[in-house]
């Protein structure tokens, strides 16, 4: 049986989420399609924007995982990073419940919703460029479709980049590196260092640092 995802009804607007057989990659299609030849049981197809519509924090990764959201159909829901990032927005009171790394584990996000700049696998997990300009209007329009949005935490630099991208401003209108922050049209953005098992294994990214970026955006909520 397919997995199926949880994204909120709510959220599932056409012109922000494209549709489960997304043909606009070739790449990325060709892709999807080995892994649904091999694996039928899993999601195999673009993830659904996951959490709470009247959010004032998006929370924007680079692309699903293989054995992440790919196979799972929910962001960040089976691979390594999710278990720190569930386990953060749930000690700062952005979602409740309990992550249990797959989409009927009853989780749900407060305040709060998590998408990608591009939202299949691709290859190696490194979208080409083109894969992130032919994405880019979903994301525009996911952001777009959120009324009382206010803070954005980017996962890495190239999400940085592509949230700019997004909003219609340069890459460069906000500098990199893990904690910085800056104004981009009416929202405040911050950078994080991306939660994989790569950062985290080497030190590159603490709990204790990661924490920090969703407490420095609770803060700027006024909560």
């Amino acid at each position: 049986m397919r997995a199926e995802p949880m994204p909120r009804p709510d959220l599932a607007h056409p012109a922000a989420e494209p549709p489960r057989d997304c043909p606009l990659c070739p790449r990325l299609v060709a892709y999807r399609e080995t892994n649904r030849a091999a694996h039928p049981d899993w999601w195999n197809g673009p993830a659904p924007s996951f959490g709470d519509a009247g959010a004032r924090l998006a929370v924007v990764g680079l692309a699903p995982g293989r054995m992440g959201a790919n196979r799972t159909g929910r962001p960040f829901t089976g691979d390594f990073a999710g278990v720190l990032l569930f386990e953060t927005l749930l000690k700062l009171g952005f979602a409740r419940g309990r992550y249990e790394a797959r989409p009927d584990d009853g989780l749900e996000l407060v305040d709060c919703v998590i998408t990608n700049a591009v939202r299949c696998a691709p290859p190696g997990n490194k979208p080409e460029t083109s894969e992130e300009n032919s994405c880019r209007p979903f994301l525009s329009e996911r952001l777009d479709r959120l009324p009382n949005l206010k803070v954005i935490v980017t996962l890495g630099d190239v999400s940085r980049r592509n949230v700019l991208k997004a909003l219609g401003l340069k890459a460069s209108a906000g500098v990199g590196g893990h904690g910085s922050e800056f104004q981009a049209g009416p929202y405040t953005v911050i950078n994080s260092y991306h939660c994989s098992r790569l950062n985290t294994n080497t030190g590159r990214l603490t709990p204790a640092m990661f924490e920090d970026i969703f407490v420095r955006a609770r803060a700027l909520l006024g909560d």
